[in-house]
Parts: C-alpha cells; sequence; structure tokens
C-alpha cells in the first residue's frame, strides 16, 4: 500500500496543481494528523496536500497520501466538515479498500508484481501494464457502495474520537445531495460520481451518533 500511494503521488504531484501556501497546508495537515492521531489510526505515512481544482472532492491514495480540493475547502461550511470527508477518505485508506479492488481486478498479477516492486521496479509501472491507473475511473478511487457506507461509518467514529460533531459529515453531505439535484452542477458530480450514495447515508450516520 505504502509503495503504490508514494508512486501515485508523484504521479499526482505532476499532473495537479499543489498549493504552495504554508498556512493552508499547515491548516489542513491539522485537521488531518489530529483525526489520525487521536482517531488511533494505523501508523502510515500520511500527508495532506492542497491542489488547485475547482471541483468538490478529495482524495487518499492507498498507504497515506491524501489530497484535498481547494473546492472542497471553498464548499464546506466549518471545519467540522472538512475534517469529516477527511476521515471518510482516512477510512477508506485504513480499510484498504484501493488496494482490495486493484487485487480484485487483477488478482494473479499482483503478488508478482510486488515481488517485482521490491526487487527495485516501479510498482505503478506495472500496474499501468494491466490497466490500472489513477484515471477518471481508476479502480483505486472508485468505490462501491458497501465500501462508501463502511468509510462513512468509520469516519464518523474516528470524527467522534478527535473532537469532531460528526453529523457535520452528514450535513455536508445533505448540502451536496441538495446542491447537485437537477442542476447538472460539475462541481458536485465528481463527488458522487466517487462516492456513490450507498442510501440513506445521513440516516445511517445519524444512527451511530449514539455510539
Amino acid at each position: 500500500d505504502i509503495q503504490m500511494g508514494r508512486e501515485y503521488a508523484q504521479q499526482v504531484e505532476q499532473q495537479m496543481t499543489v498549493v504552495q501556501n504554508k498556512d493552508l497546508t499547515d491548516y489542513v495537515n491539522r485537521i488531518g494528523q489530529r483525526l489520525v492521531k487521536q482517531g488511533g489510526l494505523e501508523d502510515y505515512p500520511y500527508f495532506f496536500k492542497v491542489v488547485q481544482e475547482p471541483s468538490i472532492n478529495a482524495f487518499a491514495l492507498p498507504g497515506g497520501p491524501m489530497f484535498v480540493h481547494t473546492g472542497l475547502l471553498k464548499a464546506a461550511d466549518n471545519e467540522a466538515q472538512v475534517a469529516g470527508v477527511l476521515a471518510h477518505e482516512l477510512s477508506h485508506v485504513v480499510l484498504r479498500h484501493g488496494t482490495n479492488q486493484a487485487s480484485k481486478a487483477q488478482l494473479i498479477q499482483l503478488p508478482a508484481m510486488l515481488a517485482g516492486a521490491v526487487a527495485g521496479g516501479s510498482l505503478v509501472g506495472q500496474l499501468a501494464q494491466v490497466g490500472i491507473g489513477l484515471g477518471a475511473n481508476s479502480v483505486l478511487l472508485k468505490f462501491s457502495r458497501g465500501a462508501e457506507s463502511d468509510a462513512d461509518l468509520l469516519g464518523a467514529h474516528i470524527m467522534a474520537k478527535a473532537g469532531y460533531n460528526p453529523v457535520e459529515l452528514a450535513r455536508f453531505f445533505e448540502k451536496l445531495e441538495a446542491e447537485s439535484g437537477g442542476k447538472g452542477n460539475s462541481k458536485m458530480a465528481q463527488f458522487m460520481s466517487d462516492h456513490p450514495n450507498p442510501g440513506n447515508r445521513v440516516k445511517a450516520i445519524e444512527e451511530q451518533l449514539p455510539y
């Protein structure tokens, strides 16, 4: 996971514009690290960078790298909503959803690829040969409804442990659904397409609040 994330992060940084604003980067890192430490997450080499991109989204790569779109920071009503999306994305990393998808897509080749990467080859290069990349419909970033539901619920628990109100994650999803409804809003469409609604996600998060 870590090797894959490291190599793909280099690719992302070549293709997207990383915002060189120390205050903003520090702010997002402070939220992210608070979630990691107080949420008791596995010890991956997490890092958080902001990228100049108006669509409302954030994505985490296997093994810990996370990229937050400027559009997400503008759309959130408060810090807890930003934390909610970060906690949701961190949950995909911890639950190894991206690696799981890659394994399902290319079950036979992965062990050989990992062996090749250990021997000094590029894991990303080998994955590209079997059609796994970081494109719009990458299996590493496009999850099933079940995976989304799991990330919502774990994300809500991580938020609560870190002292954020998990209901804000539900509120943010409500806001996105309301604003994307029937308008064909492309900024919203990307988040909804990468994060398919598992159905009643707001209700499911609210049902977790007593715990």
